[in-house]
């Protein structure tokens, strides 16, 4: 048993507070993790605010890399003193979908079977609930050894951490879900750290046309930093006319009416439809941000559906496997290929998980963040 310093939510909308709990020694099949970076993600919010579930309490941070310290039986894939990054679930191998080989969408994942606890005060010995089977805003968190992807040592923990959540999502959005390669002409509205990440992937797999959208000039001026070769202020413009404008006009995509793809990173039913009128006949809509329970699909004509044929899809976790995707973008991003130092606006301790979250609601004379990354 270890105790260690950790950041958990104990009730819908408190603060979040810096406690100590106790993390086992790794069981069979799982992987004991000394944290060395955690992004403070979106995701970490919503479960303090209780928009996930109410499993309260919950050990917060999932968007992790570190190195692993000891593992359990029958444990193979990793080893004592592998740096790796973790991810929110590790697949079974023998589910419907894993065994017709598609295991990004296996059917039965799962997290490390013992329970981390609180260590100190009168709910003493309470059961954490590790935000996405991780909990990683800890100094050793307990996973399933599945969960942990060895990648290339030198990396910074601090970047490439982002892919256990955000960076990929929004990377895997593009590329893997909505097939983007090269001379595609994509458009991504919302341009947060996973809008942001499929403006980067939509750029490193070679499309030709990047439109960025968002209501933030400041926001569109971080993504022509990240490749968008347009941008579109959607409080001042139409957005689907202007996408559809610069598609048309483009040496590539004479004519279009739309984008070949369009990436939806907000999660709303108005920006939705906005993707989908935005995107070329026979396009694709990628719906990767996260809508709340309550939202409904907006009602639009089904001749319009039927009639402009293509896809519309949802990415979850950017479709990506993280045993194929993750040593290659960090090799990506060794090579100076992939800017995932961009995504990082700061590093804070430990203590300072609250003040990010702060920082996540914006406004006037607050300035943008992709990521606060909380190093250990």
């Amino acid at each position: 048993m270890h105790q260690v310093k950790a950041v958990v939510a104990r009730s819908k909308g408190a603060p979040v507070e810096l406690v100590t709990i106790n993390v086992p020694d790794p069981g069979p099949g799982e992987a004991l993790v000394q944290v060395q970076a955690c992004g403070v993600c979106h995701t970490d919010l919503h479960y303090r605010e209780g928009g996930i579930n109410d499993d309260f309490p919950f050990l917060l941070g999932h968007e992790a890399a570190g190195v692993v310290e000891a593992v359990g039986e029958g444990v193979t894939e990793v080893a004592p003193g592998d740096f790796v990054v973790l991810n929110w679930r590790a697949v079974c191998g023998e589910c419907r979908a894993c065994t017709r080989g598609e295991p990004q969408y296996c059917f039965a994942t799962h997290n490390a079977t013992q329970k981390m606890t609180l260590a100190e005060g009168p709910d003493a010995g309470t059961e954490l609930s590790p935000a996405l089977g991780i909990g990683a805003f800890a100094e050793k968190t307990l996973v399933a050894a599945g969960q942990c992807t060895k990648v290339d040592p030198e990396a910074r923990p601090a970047a490439v951490g982002l892919l256990g959540c955000g960076v990929m999502a929004g990377l895997g959005a593009a590329i893997n879900t909505g097939g983007v390669t090269r001379g595609s002409s994509v458009a991504v509205i919302g341009c947060g750290g996973v809008g942001m990440a499929a403006i980067a992937g939509s750029v490193l797999a070679g499309a030709d046309t990047v439109i960025a959208v968002d209501v933030d000039d400041r926001k569109l001026e971080m993504a022509r930093g990240m490749g968008a070769t347009h941008t579109v202020n959607s409080r001042e413009t139409d957005p689907v006319a202007a996408i559809k404008e610069i598609c048309a006009a483009s040496l590539l995509h004479p004519g279009a009416e739309g984008a070949d793809v369009v990436v939806e990173a907000v999660g709303r039913p108005e920006t939705w439809e906005q993707a989908f009128y935005a995107r070329d006949l026979a396009g694709t809509v990628v719906l990767v941000g996260v809508p709340t329970p309550d939202m409904e699909v907006p009602r639009i004509p089904l001749i319009d559906v039927f009639g402009r044929g293509g896809a519309l899809k949802s990415s979850w976790y950017g479709d990506c496997l993280p045993g194929r995707d993750f040593p290659m973008l960090v090799d990506l991003y060794r090579q100076g290929r992939l800017d995932l130092d961009a995504f990082v606006t700061e590093e804070v301790g430990i203590g300072d998980v609250e003040a990010a979250f702060e920082k996540m609601h914006g406004g006037p004379g607050v300035e943008p963040v992709l990521r606060s990354v909380v190093v250990l």
